[in-house]
């Protein structure tokens, strides 16, 4: 026997009608067992292969900057040769150094990398980039290089997303590039 369905309740009776199809099909089990996965599945997240350590190096690594002349050798510049990836505003201009953050921020734990060339040696460096966050921005030095920058789905090579995570605060102050070591072929 079928009914006929007014049109102003289509919508109610077709959802009815999907959600005892449903019922009739799964079971209260089966449907915890799906939920307990999904929040297995997103607690797993965090454990994702991304470098959560501060950018250290040794000295040894870090090429004399006083090598290099003009803007390439200005921290305060958006040409300043470890600025090849950098998407933020410099840390150098808002009161910390090019690879220190300002007083009265902390260093995101998980960071943007690059490849940039030093013009007093020729060698290409890896380049740790940093956002200084627990501050609002600090609006001096703006710089939006993109030299060999990745999709967002290569994430640790691109700079277009904020990196503000694992620190108390989720607000973006400025960035620093810390050079990591030299890029071995």
């Amino acid at each position: 026997m079928r009914t006929t369905v007014p049109a102003s309740g289509l919508l109610d009776w077709w959802t009815e009608r999907m959600a005892r199809r449903l019922a009739s099909r799964t079971s209260r089990r089966s449907a915890l067992t799906r939920l307990g996965s999904l929040l297995v599945g997103t607690g797993v997240l965090p454990l994702l292969p991304v470098a959560r350590g501060h950018a250290t190096t040794s000295n040894d690594d870090v090429p004399d900057d006083a090598l290099v002349e003009g803007p390439a050798g200005d921290p305060t510049d958006c040409n300043y040769w470890r600025h090849c990836a950098i998407d933020g505003f410099l840390c150098a201009c808002c009161g910390g150094t090019q690879s220190a953050c300002p007083p009265g921020t902390e260093m995101s734990l998980i960071t943007w990398i690059g490849t940039c060339r030093n013009p007093a040696d020729g060698r290409d460096y890896v380049v740790s980039y940093n956002d200084c966050c627990g501050s609002t921005l600090c609006m001096s030095c703006q710089c939006r290089r993109t030299e060999r920058e990745k999709p967002p789905y290569v994430l640790f090579q691109n700079n277009d997303l904020l990196w503000c995570f694992g620190t108390k605060s989720r607000a973006v102050h400025c960035s620093v590039s810390i050079v990591l070591g030299p890029a071995e072929a």
